[in-house]
C-alpha cells in the first residue's frame, strides 16, 4: 500500500477504529481504563507526525496574514459564543450539564485541529501558527463567558495550569522535536530515513488517538447516558452550525479555499481533552456529570470530524 492509498482510505480506517474502540471499551473495561493514560502521549505523537509535514519557515509569514486571523478570531470568540449561548439555554435548569457544555464548546481546539485541517485540505500552517493566540484568548475570555452564561452567577475560578500543561505536552514538545528533526534531515542519513518513515504515521497516529480516547471513555458516557441525553442535541446542533459559521466568516473576509477550510475546522473543533481537567475541578456536586458531558462532546466531535474531512473540502471549493 502506498501513502496515497493509505490517505485515500483514512475515513474507512477511522470508522473501523471507532467501532473497535467502542467494542473494546464496553467488553474489556479493565484494559480500556488503562488506556486513559495514553491519551496525551498519543496526541503528542500525532502532533509530531503532523509537524514533520509542515514547512516551518513559512510560519512567520502565516502570522502576518491579518485577514485569516481576523476571520479565525471573529468566528471563535464572537460568533461561536453566541451560538453556544443559544444552544445551551435548554440546559439552564441542569447546572452540571450546562457547565460541562459551556466549558468545552467555548474553547477552540489547539492540538488535533491542525491534523484534521491538514486531512481536510485546509491550511494547516496557518492553523498551527494561530494556536498560541487561540490558547491565550481562551484563557482570558473563558471565565468571562462562563460568568455571563451560567445560571445565577454560579461562576467558578479557572486555573490556567491544565491549559498550559496541555499546550506544552501536546504542542510545544512535539513541535520542538519536529523542528529539530527537520533541521537534521540533510545532515544525517539515519534522520532522513526516520523522517521518511514518519511521513506514513499521521493516519495510524490519528487512528490510535481515536482508539484510546473512545475506548477509555465510552463506559463513562454509557453509565451516565440517561442524564446526558439533553446535551446530545446541543452537540449535534453545534457540529452542524459551527462549520457554517466558519464558512460564512471566511467568505466575508474573502479568504481563499484552503484558509476557508481552516477557519471552518477551527470553528467546529473544540478543546475537549484540555478542558476535561477543568471539569473535574468543578464543585463536587457538578464534577462527575460535567466531566461526562465534556467526554460526550469528544465522542460526538471525533465522529463528526470524520465527516468534516470529506464534507468541508467539497463545501469550500473556492
Amino acid at each position: 500500500m502506498t501513502r496515497d492509498q493509505l490517505e485515500t482510505r483514512q475515513t474507512l480506517i477511522y470508522f473501523a477504529t471507532v467501532l473497535a474502540a467502542c467494542a473494546f471499551g464496553v467488553f474489556a473495561s479493565a484494559g480500556a481504563s488503562v488506556l486513559e493514560v495514553l491519551i496525551t502521549p498519543a496526541i503528542a505523537m500525532l502532533m509530531y507526525a503532523m509537524f514533520l509535514q509542515i514547512p516551518f519557515l513559512d510560519l512567520r509569514a502565516s502570522l502576518a496574514n491579518r485577514r485569516f486571523m481576523v476571520a479565525l478570531l471573529l468566528a471563535n470568540f464572537v460568533l461561536v459564543p453566541l451560538l453556544v449561548w443559544g444552544l445551551t439555554r435548554g440546559l439552564t435548569g441542569q447546572p452540571a450539564l450546562l457547565a460541562g457544555a459551556l466549558l468545552v464548546l467555548l474553547a477552540p481546539c489547539i492540538d488535533y485541529v491542525v491534523v484534521f485541517t491538514h486531512m481536510g485540505k485546509g491550511d494547516a500552517r496557518l492553523m498551527l501558527a494561530a494556536t498560541p493566540v487561540l490558547l491565550l484568548l481562551q484563557l482570558l475570555l473563558l471565565p468571562f463567558y462562563l460568568a455571563l452564561m451560567l445560571d445565577d452567577g454560579q461562576a467558578f475560578n479557572l486555573a490556567i495550569g491544565p491549559f498550559v500543561q496541555a499546550f506544552v505536552a501536546m504542542i510545544v514538545v512535539p513541535l520542538v522535536l519536529a523542528v529539530w528533526t527537520s533541521a537534521l534531515v540533510g545532515k544525517w542519513r539515519g534522520v532522513s530515513r526516520w523522517n521518511d518513515a514518519w511521513a506514513w504515521m499521521p493516519v495510524p497516529a490519528m487512528a490510535l488517538v481515536l482508539f484510546v480516547v473512545i475506548a477509555s471513555q465510552i463506559r463513562i458516557v454509557l453509565h451516565d447516558l440517561p442524564q446526558l441525553l439533553p446535551v446530545v442535541p446541543v452537540y449535534l446542533g453545534f457540529a452542524l452550525v459551527a462549520p457554517a459559521i466558519g464558512w460564512a466568516t471566511a467568505r466575508l473576509l474573502g479568504l481563499p479555499a484552503q484558509q476557508k477550510r481552516a477557519v471552518m475546522f477551527s470553528a467546529a473543533t473544540r478543546n475537549s481533552l484540555v478542558v476535561l481537567p477543568l471539569a473535574l475541578a468543578l464543585p463536587e456536586q457538578w464534577r462527575t456529570l460535567a466531566a461526562a458531558a465534556v467526554i460526550t462532546q469528544t465522542l460526538v466531535e471525533l465522529v463528526c470530524e470524520l465527516v468534516y474531512v470529506r464534507a468541508i473540502p467539497a463545501i469550500a471549493r473556492t
